[in-house]
């Protein structure tokens, strides 16, 4: 057989234009290509000699995944998506020098897959976009106060969390720069909204069964670095005999609830647009399950972001809304003043806006540190570490103060800056696309808007959206910003 023969039969799968390239580049390199052979046949026989038999297909099945993203880098997308979703903390179930988790792995290969693409495709350039800059200034205000505070030495763990950190937000240059046609902003939709359903559902299967087999399923997650001990469960203020909290995989209640709040603002807004990217009948079923596992996280910062983004689309363009939000609470009301339901979840909402029960108490002591931070620290705050002194305590409950905590006032007025610049290039896209009747593309500019609203509006009494210990919140935060903003860059015809 020919090398030419050869070249036509391994890659005969992949699309012809692509195919042409790679062949083209391989054959003008057949030693690039010899050593990449040898490379991966040491690899698996060193895999097989020395590691479990298990690895070896786990192996595969990495590089069938990665081959997939090769082929297509909605995979990539795909993958991103379902992990910061439904397994957000899930790792290698072995230990190495450090432990990576799958969503820092998968924003890896595609960053690196599509940054390939672009290299071989001499057609196509990497897409960085004004709203790119800006964001890579803003993290290099959060590096230089990351180095600052750490003195330029941060510890290992420290370390580790703002790398996954960094590749969650830098999967906004992921998204713009593959995200190029109309068919794959449908796909990051479809992959959002069934994303949080399956994680919804899996929280709601979890909080239907009993206490304890719900913590023996939990539990069966630590090989793929999920807790074993502690609050592993989590109850209302902590209380085992009271109730309990949603919470699927995602390990924290409030960040499950924040996720849910962002998603399900789109999800929603999509079921009342014209042009739905799912059939109506699943939309409508994807979003009552994630409304009703957010309700059930008790969070009332998220349950607050849903009812924002609820108003914000009412407001700006679906007015209908404004009977459903009305007849929703009027409902609420009956069923709570005539049948006492949801006696104690209204009751914890009155004491929250009170400050009487013992989480908003620890709000306000929060709130009072973080202040007394940024006033000590006041340009470009302490980094992510511990505070440099005894008496005061970083972190707080509220994504603004725990920037202006974490990278001075500096960092907030440049993320603050990108939010208005965001919604200021997004009202114009959507007007224009409103004057030539493209009703698809309002809807999907609606939708991302009101996901925005909500996380921001959540971000008021949360902080998981900066923290660098729940890097796929950042990550979808990003990937929202970065999905509106590749809808404007394809124009109208895309």
């Amino acid at each position: 057989m020919t090398r030419n023969m050869r070249l036509r039969t391994c890659f005969s799968s992949f699309p012809v234009g692509e195919r042409d390239r790679l062949a083209a580049l391989i054959g003008r390199s057949p030693l690039m290509a010899s050593l990449a052979a040898i490379l991966v046949g040491l690899a698996g026989g060193a895999v097989a000699a020395f590691a479990p038999f298990w690895l070896g297909f786990a192996a595969l099945a990495a590089l069938a995944g990665v081959y997939a993203i090769l082929v297509d880098t909605r995979v990539g997308l795909a993958t991103v998506i379902g992990i910061a979703t439904i397994v957000p903390f899930a790792t290698l179930p072995f230990r190495a020098v450090i432990t990576p988790t799958l969503l820092t792995l998968a924003l890896a290969a595609l960053m690196g897959v599509w940054i390939m693409r672009m290299l071989v495709r001499g057609d196509e350039r990497v897409t960085i976009t004004p709203m790119g800059m800006a964001l890579i200034g803003f993290l290099g205000i959060t590096l230089f106060a990351f180095l600052l505070g750490s003195n330029a030495s941060p510890e290992p763990s420290l370390l580790h969390n703002y790398v996954k950190f960094t590749m969650a937000t830098l999967f906004f240059f992921s998204v713009v720069n593959c995200v190029r046609d109309r068919q794959t902003v449908r796909w990051v939709f479809r992959f959002l909204i069934i994303g949080a359903a399956i994680s919804a559902v899996i929280a709601l299967v979890l909080y239907v069964i009993p206490d304890q087999m719900a913590l023996q399923i939990l539990v069966s997650f630590g090989r793929i670095g999920y807790p074993t001990e502690g609050r592993v469960l989590r109850y209302v203020e902590d209380d085992p005999n009271g109730l309990m909290r949603a919470i699927g995989l995602s390990v924290d209640p409030n960040s499950f609830g924040g996720m849910l709040a962002l998603i399900g603002a789109l999800a929603a807004t999509q079921l009342v647009s014209e042009r739905p990217t799912l059939p109506r009948r699943m939309l409508l079923v994807a979003t009552g399950v994630i409304l009703l596992a957010l309700f059930l996280t008790y969070s009332r910062a998220a349950l607050g972001g849903m009812i924002v983004a609820a108003m914000y689309v009412a407001t700006l363009r679906y007015r209908q809304l404004w009977w459903v939000i009305l007849a929703t609470g009027a409902l609420a009301a009956v069923l709570f003043i005539g049948l006492g339901v949801g006696e104690r979840f209204v009751e914890r909402i009155v004491e929250g806006v009170q400050f009487r029960d013992r989480a908003n108490q620890m709000r306000l002591a929060e709130y009072q540190n973080a202040i007394a931070i940024i006033q000590a620290y006041p340009v470009f705050g302490i980094g992510f570490g511990q505070a440099p002194e005894i008496d005061l305590v970083a972190g707080v409950s509220s994504i603004y103060l725990a920037i202006a905590q974490r990278t001075g006032l500096v960092g907030l007025t440049a993320f603050l800056g990108i939010m208005i610049w965001f919604f200021v290039r997004n009202w114009r896209a959507l007007r224009a696309a409103s004057v030539i009747g493209d009703e698809e593309r309002v809807a999907w500019l609606v939708s991302l808007q009101a996901a925005l609203a909500a996380a921001l509006a959540v971000g008021l009494l949360d902080h998981y959206f900066f923290n660098i210990e729940f890097s796929h919140m950042s990550a979808l935060l990003w990937g929202t910003i970065g999905l509106a903003v590749a809808i404007e860059e394809m124009g109208v015809e895309g």
